[in-house]
């Protein structure tokens, strides 16, 4: 309590700034928050404006401009969204929106349902930022629109694609602790033909995962490092206007070392001098046809493939593989400007292949029926889903949103909605824990925002509800599980409640961009009234760019509040990053920039540390209209 009494004058300030200077911003250059186009709000294009659910964008040009060097780190950036990560740079990382768990967060890359089935969550470290062109966030329920698992919300990743003239890109930079990284690109359009090639490429030495003394003798004092490759092929046909066929292919590699221990007979003591590794491989393979049938009516048709692989381990290695084959039909009818209905099929084969157990395919057939409108001042949107799963059975999810435009871009909207976790293949199969009749999470959330944006500035604040029924976990009373079970079992073992404010804003003056979001939460388990590990009471992110003339500097500053995790309460720990570029000749740039500036000693998780203070000097070239 006295951690956060103690922020909120801080908080109170920089809020107050930034209020303060709306009006200058009015004239200033920057983004336009008011005509950026989404898709993950309602599955079609739509401008932010009319978008009542709470997304926010994070463009090409705010990615160039920040000093994150992963796409976690990017992400934690913005409000509502918090980093689980076993380390540093490299190692295991998932995000946590409003509360929710890594499984209640729905990860997409260009709309297509990527991550692991028998873990239940995607590994943002296995995906390299330099391919990334944008990325779309919706904070609050999103199974009406997506189905499973966007409890907490939606990501949706979105890759480069190919237009105008040739666009040559690429940079090469050198760091501390044996670090290095680098990428090229090339993409463009001509005549009917649109085309995107990237690859990419990190690597660094790292240090320990695992601090010295933790609780199951897993320490080892060796540097555990990693590298990550990326490739990105992509190319479209479009023989007359409003008609094209895509292909694409993305895939990465992600290889790191980690601590861990084995336990061998006769007296299983644990042994961590054993070289622990992961090798995490992802592919995603997609052919799309996107057409305009007349005024009113556009489709989309889709069929994907994608692969998740781990392999981890040391003498022994563990198999996790998953696969995923969809195909999804969309139709959207806009019968006027201010009226849309969408209609969507989405259909989903889930595999998986494990060292550890066998388990059947799933299939799920999903619904979707969407409506967004406008009435004068008033904006509408309402999503209705109906999902057959071959194990779970069925499940239905919907939600109601109402904005209203007030004078000078400001707006109110409210927001009600249903969501749903699918159980994993480990929660479903895995030997002496999985319960095949195990039943989906689920949840319901209310949310009201308070939102402005004009050309050069965006604000926006939100206050949460969100209670969560059936959560998936251990079972510790054999009597409650199958006979057999003598250890205990998966099951719908308790609820939460999530509950919180998120503001942000984005304010342009003169030469500079401020960014600042905060972060204030309260998630319980409400059979216990004890907070959820790993979730700080608050999280508050500061960032100013500076660009004029041939230079760019910035600099972020992130605060997170303690938070319990293994029976302890972690301290708060603060990271400023810097960066720094000039042109020195044409698309030419020098490029540096310095990872936790100060050095700050911190365990984002229990025995766990963080990654030191690294530099990094680059050279870059963006070679627009070649």
């Amino acid at each position: 309590m006295v951690e956060s009494l103690s922020l909120r004058p801080l908080s109170a300030v920089l809020l107050h700034a930034l209020l303060l200077t709306t009006a200058a911003a009015r004239a200033a250059p920057g983004v336009d928050p008011v005509n950026t186009v989404q898709v993950i709000g309602t599955r079609a294009p739509t401008a932010l404006s009319r978008v009542v659910a709470d997304v926010v964008v994070i463009d090409r040009e705010r990615i160039r401009a920040s000093s994150a060097d992963s796409v976690e780190d990017l992400l934690r950036r913005e409000g509502g969204m918090q980093l689980s990560r076993n380390g540093g740079a490299g190692q295991s990382a998932s995000i946590l929106i409003r509360g929710s768990g890594a499984s209640n967060t729905l990860v997409l890359i260009d709309g297509v349902r990527v991550g692991s089935a028998t873990l239940g969550q995607t590994d943002l470290a296995a995906i390299s930022l330099a391919q990334v062109d944008r990325i779309e966030i919706m904070r609050g329920p999103g199974s009406s629109l997506y189905g499973a698992d966007a409890i907490g919300g939606v990501v949706n990743i979105v890759t480069r694609r190919g237009e105008g003239a040739v666009y040559l890109s690429g940079n090469a930079a050198v760091g501390s602790h044996g670090s290095g990284e680098g990428y090229v690109a090339l993409s463009g359009a001509h005549s009917m033909f649109d085309y995107a090639v990237g690859v990419s490429g990190e690597t660094s030495d790292g240090v320990s995962a695992i601090l010295p003394g933790d609780a199951f003798g897993q320490y080892n004092p060796d540097d555990d490092g990693f590298t990550r490759s990326g490739l990105q092929l992509g190319g479209g046909f479009s023989w007359q206007t409003g008609q094209r066929i895509g292909l694409s292919y993305n895939a990465s590699r992600l290889k790191s070392r980690f601590d861990s221990a084995q336990y061998q007979p006769p007296d299983f003591a644990p042994d961590a001098t054993p070289d622990f590794r992961n090798r995490l491989d992802t592919q995603l393979a997609a052919i799309d046809y996107s057409g305009v049938f007349s005024e009113a009516w556009t489709g989309s048709l889709r069929a994907s493939y994608q692969s998740d692989q781990l392999e981890s381990g040391a003498a022994v290695i563990s198999i996790y593989d998953t696969e995923r084959r969809q195909i999804t039909a969309q139709a959207t009818w806009t019968p006027t400007a201010a009226q849309q209905l969408l209609f969507a099929v989405d259909l989903l084969r889930e595999s998986i292949t494990s060292s550890d157990y066998a388990a059947p395919d799933r299939d799920n057939t999903g619904l979707v029926l969407g409506y967004t409108g406008r009435f004068g001042a008033n904006k509408l949107q309402a999503d209705l889903r109906w999902d057959h799963n071959s194990v779970y059975g069925n499940q239905t999810t919907g939600k109601l949103g109402w904005g209203y435009d007030l004078a000078g871009g400001w707006s109110l909207r409210a927001v009600a909605g249903t969501a749903f976790r699918a159980p994993t293949f480990n929660d479903l199969y895995f030997p002496n824990f999985g319960i095949v009749t195990l039943q989906p999470e689920r949840s319901r959330s209310i949310e009201a925002g308070l939102d402005y944006r004009v050309q050069k500035t965006t604000l926006g604040m939100t206050a949460y509800y969100n209670k969560v029924s059936d959560l998936i976990g251990y079972q510790s009373d054999p009597a409650q599980c199958p006979p057999g079970f003598n250890f205990g079992c998966a099951g719908n073992t308790s609820s939460a409640l999530l509950q919180g404010v998120t503001v942000q804003g984005v304010q342009a003056w003169g030469d500079f961009q401020f960014t600042l979001a905060l972060d204030w939460l309260n998630a319980k388990d409400t059979d216990t009234d004890m907070t959820l590990p790993r979730r700080a009471s608050n999280q508050q992110t500061l960032a100013v760019d500076w660009n004029s003339g041939p230079w760019q500097l910035g600099g972020t500053l992130l605060n997170v509040g303690s938070r319990p995790d293994a029976g302890v309460l972690l301290p708060a720990y603060q990271l400023l990053n810097l960066n720094a570029r000039y042109r020195v000749a044409g698309q030419w740039q020098i490029e540096a920039r310095v990872q936790n500036a100060l050095d700050e000693a911190y365990q984002p998780v229990k025995d766990y540390q963080g990654s030191p203070r690294i530099f990094w000097l680059g050279l870059r070239y963006d070679g627009r209209g070649l």
